[in-house]
């Protein structure tokens, strides 16, 4: 959400903050429903907030996704403080997706928490069933078993005969996490090399095509479907190296742009700037700041 757009909690000239009937000083109420009853009041069209009320389930989709990356950012930073907070945003996204639908008359929120508390119970049969399931292994044999049966369900609602191994794998998904579930789905019924050996013959494969398609003139087009295959394979040996293909990159993101920050700083030190250097005097810098990262001479 926009960072200049008015918090929650703050009083309005129409809603007075020592007001009982203000949501967002109610001390009555649970945590879940001071936020619920704080959402209602926002998106309430004569009183609530103009941004709020005139959003929808398309432009706060966006916003869902950012507070989810956010939540993994403050994991990877182990910083717990900005977890709590990280985690408050996201939750904040789901009261507010029900809370449109409520509107709409589709479902609520009670609806949403009811029925992803159901899906538990139903997913973990060892825990509130009589199923034994003595590893994560175990667990992970039921759960599958329990989403394909779920799958099958849906396809025989929606008039399909036979639901298709990589039904469920959402469009919306990251390039690189989506690549990875269409091939976990695949290697269920077979479809996956045996090891990694393969793969890597596959990725030199793929290489190989896009120097031909380079040669041949590299259209466009044909440049970015063989970019495309590489990088499809290359999850596939994440995959075999038991590697998360997503996590990886983005760490490896993250040491990228630490580096280059580092060779900025040591350029305007000397009074330099970046644009102003070779690419040899560039790499000699980057090498240096690799170096003094791994603890080598400099």
């Amino acid at each position: 959400m926009p960072d200049d757009r008015p918090t929650a909690a703050a009083p309005t000239s129409n809603s007075p903050s020592n007001s009982p009937s203000n949501p967002a000083s109610n001390p009555t109420s649970t945590p879940i429903g001071r936020l619920l009853d704080v959402m209602a009041r926002l998106r309430d069209p004569h009183t609530g907030c103009p941004w709020d009320v005139e959003q929808t389930f398309a432009t706060i989709a966006p916003y869902t996704i950012e507070e989810a990356y956010e939540v993994a950012d403050a994991i990877e930073q182990n910083d717990m403080a900005a977890l709590k907070d990280e985690l408050g945003d996201l939750l904040l996204q789901v009261v507010f997706h029900a809370r449109m639908a409520e509107e709409a008359d589709h479902f609520a929120f009670d609806d949403v928490a009811t029925a992803i508390a159901d899906k538990m119970v139903s997913r973990h049969p060892h825990v509130f069933g009589d199923h034994e399931a003595e590893t994560p292994d175990d667990v992970k044999v039921t759960w599958e078993a329990q989403k394909e049966q779920e799958r099958a369900a849906k396809a025989a609602g929606n008039g399909q005969d036979r639901p298709s191994a990589l039904d469920g794998v959402t469009a919306a998904l990251p390039a690189l996490l989506r690549a990875e579930k269409l091939q976990k789905r695949a290697a269920r019924v077979r479809f996956d090399w045996p090891d990694p050996t393969p793969v890597f013959e596959k990725i030199e494969e793929e290489i190989g095509e896009i120097r031909e398609a380079m040669a041949d003139g590299g259209a466009p087009d044909r440049l970015e479907d063989e970019v495309g295959d590489l990088l499809f394979v290359v999850v596939n040996l994440a995959r075999h190296l038991e590697v998360d293909a997503e996590t990886a990159l983005r760490r490896s993101n993250a040491k990228f742009e630490r580096r280059f920050r580092a060779m900025e700083a040591k350029l305007q030190e000397r009074g330099h700037r970046a644009e102003d250097q070779s690419l040899e005097a560039l790499e000699a810098l980057w090498q240096a700041v690799k170096r003094e990262e791994r603890g080598g001479p400099t």
